[in-house]
């Protein structure tokens, strides 16, 4: 049932191959409308298989016929004989998802319209509120107070940033979109770990910034106007922290990529309960398959290597990887949803997106035993990491200058933004073994399932 048409009917019809040339023949996909709630309504249809996506949109109650000239590989053939071409049907039809479109396109945009849309989008689908805070936006801190292992969140919410978090946060509830972490060296000269620092050839790259470097970049020239929160460790964390393990991790990860390999598989825990509408499996299946013709080196940073390690295999591309999933009767739903392992190396190192990154040091500085080994930080979100209890609760202990001049107090420090950050669940969650493996994250509400 769609937005227009109620009743929708499709086949797959099979076409030999003409002549002598050795093809392997097309086919014709043939769909049905009918019973259409009005005179002027359409209805968007996106059709799939892993080696091709294409769409169409119908506003006439017949049957439609969409033509594949020739499958691209005897693979192609088999797959379709086998599963057919994947239909989908937008679910707000034509104009919904125009308007959908419309609403998402702002986001990217570094402008105050652009910054408008965000909290609009995040305020509508996430329930956020964006209460500005009294002036000023930028604390006057001492960096004294911070010491190693502190984590800092930020949330960018303008330009492709900007745009990029928002969606992150929509998909898995978190409400801050970007992470870092404070260490201080054997002279105690204070600095920032992150992953995801633009170097100077515009690449994103894990690295170890002065705090100096770090903060006036984050205060004077970030075009994403990040709001930022320093989450000071509690103070046995504190003691327990190991400065030279961390050191040695940072030291190791120093230069590598971003970890794009395992920035999705920390979202994608569960076949259905991970997907806000109209997000599902067969939607990401179609959009890595555009993207593996569009950019194929980009897939396999982002998925394509992480899927052929789920599958124990390597150098298959996507089209491959489902093909060979669905031989070992497996669907692709639930290749997604097998955990990432954080002793996994790829191509380009080991793995670490930004809170990968911070929660690997704190899993080498020992803040995880005694259940280290059995856990994945991989498989956390930003949303998994702030509310783990390994955070200051006692807000006397907070440093004086802590939100001193908001009306709020916050149970951590906000230190930039004109609004006030919220961070639901903080420091509320003892870790336990396999945590974050198998949890639902569906909005407004991102219910979590005991011991997920």
């Amino acid at each position: 049932k769609g937005a227009c048409f109620y009743e929708n009917r499709a086949w797959m019809e099979f076409r030999d191959a003409n002549g002598t040339d050795g093809g392997l023949g097309g086919g014709t996909v043939h769909l049905e409308t009918t019973k259409a709630h009005s005179w002027t309504c359409m209805d968007l249809y996106v059709f799939a298989t892993p080696y091709r996506v294409t769409w169409d949109y119908y506003f006439l109650g017949r049957e439609h016929t969409l033509e594949i000239k020739e499958w691209e590989s005897k693979a192609e053939y088999d797959y379709v004989k086998h599963n057919g071409v994947s239909i989908f049907l937008m679910p707000s039809g034509t104009i919904g998802t125009l308007r959908a479109l419309w609403d998402v396109f702002p986001l990217f945009t570094n402008t105050g319209w652009g910054e408008n849309a965000n909290l609009a989008f995040l305020k509508k689908h996430m329930g956020a509120t964006f209460e500005e805070r009294p002036k000023p936006w930028v604390s006057e801190l001492n960096p004294d107070d911070i010491q190693s292992g502190d984590f800092l969140v930020l949330s960018k919410i303008r330009g492709r940033w900007g745009g990029f978090e928002t969606l992150e946060k929509w998909v898995t509830g978190a409400y801050a979109g970007h992470t870092a972490v404070c260490l201080r060296d054997s002279e105690g000269k204070l600095w920032v770990g992150e992953s995801g620092h633009e170097n100077e050839e515009g690449e994103d790259i894990i690295a170890v910034l002065p705090w100096e470097e770090w903060w006036e970049f984050e205060t004077t020239k970030d075009d994403s106007n990040p709001q930022i929160a320093l989450l000071p460790l509690r103070q046995d964390l504190r003691a327990k922290f190991n400065e030279t393990a961390a050191w040695i991790y940072a030291e190791k990860m120093n230069g590598k990529p971003y970890g794009y390999h395992n920035m999705i598989f920390s979202w994608i825990d569960t076949i259905s309960n991970n997907y806000p509408p109209p997000l599902d499996a067969h939607v990401v299946a179609s959009v890595m398959t555009v993207w593996n013709k569009l950019q194929p080196d980009y897939a396999a940073s982002m998925w394509t290597e992480a899927l052929n390690k789920r599958l124990g295999t390597k150098g298959l591309d996507l089209p491959e990887i489902i093909v060979e999933s669905e031989k070992r009767g497996m669907t692709f739903d639930k290749l997604l949803t097998i955990p990432e392992k954080d002793n996994w190396v790829y191509t380009d190192g080991q793995s670490a997106s930004c809170v990968a990154y911070v929660l690997m040091m704190y899993k080498e500085a020992g803040l995880f035993e005694p259940i280290s080994s059995s856990i994945d930080v991989t498989e956390f979100t930003i949303k998994d990491a702030y509310i783990l209890n390994f955070f200051e609760a006692n807000m006397t202990r907070l440093p004086s200058w802590c939100n001193k001049d908001d009306t709020v107090k916050l149970p951590f420090c906000q230190i930039k933004g004109r609004y006030r950050m919220e961070l639901p669940g903080y420091n509320a969650m003892e870790p336990y073994a396999h945590m974050n493996e198998r949890c639902a994250s569906l909005p407004p509400d991102y219910v979590r399932d005991e011991n997920c």
